[in-house]
C-alpha cells in the first residue's frame, strides 16, 4: 500500500474512532440533557492533553446567527495581518477538515492535514481513556485546540457548536467574548424565551473580560447586560457604541460598508469604509462585530492595521451563505435555518440579486419550526421542490409537501432528483435557490464539485 492511501485508511480509522462516540450533532434532541453533560469534562479533557488551550490567545464567538461569519471575517483581517490563525468552527459543509483551520498568509484554506489529524487522535485516546463519556464534540473540540498548539499560532478563532454555557469550547478565557445577533432556535435544548437563550449564550462571558454583542431583542439585551455586570465584564454593543451604514445601490458586489460611529481605535477612524466580499445586508452587522472585536484585541497585535481589515474584509470566503455557483440560470445556495435567517433570505432575494422567476429547492432539518420558515419563503416562489439532505435529522420530504399545502410545491426524495426537475424547468434568467439547511448546502457543494 502506498503512503497516501496509507493515510487515507488510517484517516478514516481515525474518524470511525471519533463516530463512536455521541455525537450531539446527529442526536441533537440529547444536546442538554443533564444526564448527558458535565460541565467538568472538557476541563478534564484539556487538563489530559496538559491544556493545550492555554497556549494562545482567543476570541470566542457565540450566538444564533452569523457566529460563523464573524469567525471567518476575524480570521480573514488577522491572516492579512501576517498572523498564524486557528479558526475553529461548525459544522462542516464537505469536508470535515474544514472545522479545523490554520490560515496562514501562506495558505488562505489551511484544513488540518489527514495525517496530523491522525497522530492527534492517537493521542486523544489516551486523554479519551482517562475521561469517561467523553462526546463527539469534546474530543473534536480538544484536537483542535490541541492542533493549534502544535502548529505554534498567533491566535485563535473559536466558535462555539450550540449554546455557549454548556458547550465544550467555553474552556477559554479569550481576549474578548462576542456574541452574535440572537433570536429562537434549538429552542428544545436553550429554552423556549429570548432570555433564556440570552442566558445560555452570555454563558461565554468572562470576569474581566470584554464583551462584544450585537443589539439583541430588549430581554435578551438586559440579561446579558446583567451577566457582564455580574463579572465586571465591559459591554459593547453594535448597534448603539458602533455605528455603521451601506454606502453605494443594494445590488453593488461586492458591497461596501462605512463605520459612522466608533470607539477611538487605529483599526477605523472616523467614517472609514471598506468593500465587502459576502452578500447580504445582514453582514454589515457581522462585518461590524467582527471590527470591534478585533479592535479589542488589537492592543496585543500591532501588525493589525487599517490596511489588514480592509484586505481581511475584501478578500474573506464563506461558503454556503449566499453563495452564488453559476450563472444562466442562477444557482445560489444559503444556509438559513430557522424563521430569522430565512427572513434575511428573503430580503437579500429581493434586493440583491435581479432574476425573472424564483425557484426553490428546500431541505430543512426535522426540529426546526418548519411551517414559519415556509410561511417566510415560499410565497416568493414560482415553483419549490422539497427534498432532504444525507444528514439524519433531515425532515422528509412528503412530510414537508403536505405542510407547504397551498404552495406550488412537489416532493423529490433526494437532491439529485430535484436539481434535475428545476433545471428542467428554469429559464436562464431565473434563479434556483437551494436552502433550509447547512447540511443541504454541503450535499449540493458536493454534487456540483
Amino acid at each position: 500500500m502506498n503512503t497516501y492511501n496509507s493515510t487515507a485508511k488510517q484517516y478514516e480509522n481515525a474518524l470511525d474512532f471519533l463516530y463512536g462516540h455521541m455525537n450531539f450533532e446527529v442526536k441533537a434532541q440529547d444536546r442538554y440533557m443533564a444526564n448527558k453533560l458535565d460541565s467538568t469534562r472538557p476541563f478534564r479533557l484539556m487538563s489530559a492533553l496538559d491544556n493545550p488551550h492555554q497556549q494562545y490567545p482567543s476570541i470566542h464567538i457565540a450566538g444564533t446567527k452569523g457566529k460563523g461569519s464573524i469567525a471567518a471575517i476575524c480570521a480573514s483581517v488577522l491572516r492579512e495581518a501576517g498572523l498564524r490563525v486557528g479558526l475553529y468552527t461548525s459544522p462542516h459543509l464537505q469536508d470535515f477538515r474544514e472545522r479545523i483551520r490554520v490560515l496562514t498568509p501562506a495558505d488562505a484554506d489551511g484544513r488540518i492535514p489527514k495525517l496530523n489529524f491522525v497522530q492527534l487522535m492517537e493521542e486523544m485516546k489516551t486523554a479519551v481513556a482517562q475521561v469517561e463519556d467523553s462526546t463527539w464534540f469534546e474530543i473534536v473540540s480538544s484536537l483542535a485546540f490541541l492542533h493549534f498548539a502544535r502548529q505554534q499560532i498567533d491566535i485563535a478563532i473559536i466558535e462555539v457548536g450550540l449554546g455557549g454555557r454548556l458547550d465544550s469550547t467555553n474552556v477559554v478565557t479569550p481576549l474578548v467574548s462576542v456574541i452574535s445577533s440572537l433570536s429562537l432556535d434549538h429552542t428544545n435544548f436553550l429554552g423556549n424565551t429570548i432570555e433564556k437563550i440570552a442566558y445560555e449564550k452570555g454563558g461565554i462571558i468572562k470576569p474581566f473580560v470584554p464583551v462584544i454583542t450585537a443589539v439583541q431583542p430588549p430581554k435578551a439585551m438586559e440579561r446579558l447586560e446583567s451577566i457582564a455586570r455580574e463579572r465586571n465584564s465591559p459591554l459593547t454593543a453594535v448597534g448603539l457604541d458602533w455605528l455603521y451604514e451601506r454606502k453605494g445601490q443594494h445590488r453593488s458586489y461586492p458591497q461596501t460598508i462605512c463605520i459612522t460611529k466608533a470607539p477611538l481605535t487605529p483599526l477605523c477612524p472616523p467614517n472609514t469604509c471598506f468593500p465587502l466580499a459576502l452578500r447580504g445586508a445582514h453582514q454589515l452587522e457581522n462585518s461590524t462585530i467582527a471590527l470591534a472585536a478585533l479592535a479589542a484585541v488589537q492592543p496585543h497585535f500591532p501588525s493589525l492595521t487599517v490596511d489588514a481589515v480592509r484586505d481581511g474584509f475584501a478578500n474573506v470566503q464563506w461558503n454556503g451563505r449566499l453563495q452564488q455557483l453559476q450563472s444562466d440560470p442562477i444557482i445560489l445556495t444559503d444556509g438559513a435555518h430557522n424563521a430569522d435567517s430565512v427572513q434575511k433570505l428573503t430580503e437579500a432575494l429581493r434586493d440583491e440579486f435581479e432574476y425573472g422567476r424564483l425557484h426553490l429547492i428546500f431541505a430543512v432539518s426535522g426540529d426546526k419550526n418548519i411551517a414559519e420558515m415556509i410561511d417566510i419563503l415560499f410565497p416568493m416562489a414560482a415553483s419549490i421542490i422539497v427534498t432532504r439532505s444525507t444528514h439524519p435529522r433531515a425532515a422528509v420530504p412528503i412530510v414537508l409537501a403536505e405542510q407547504a399545502a397551498g404552495y406550488p410545491v412537489t416532493a423529490a426524495e433526494n437532491l439529485e432528483e430535484a436539481l434535475t426537475a428545476v433545471l428542467a424547468m428554469a429559464d436562464k434568467n431565473d434563479l434556483i435557490c437551494v436552502t433550509g439547511s447547512l447540511f443541504i448546502v454541503g450535499d449540493l457543494l458536493n454534487i456540483l464539485g
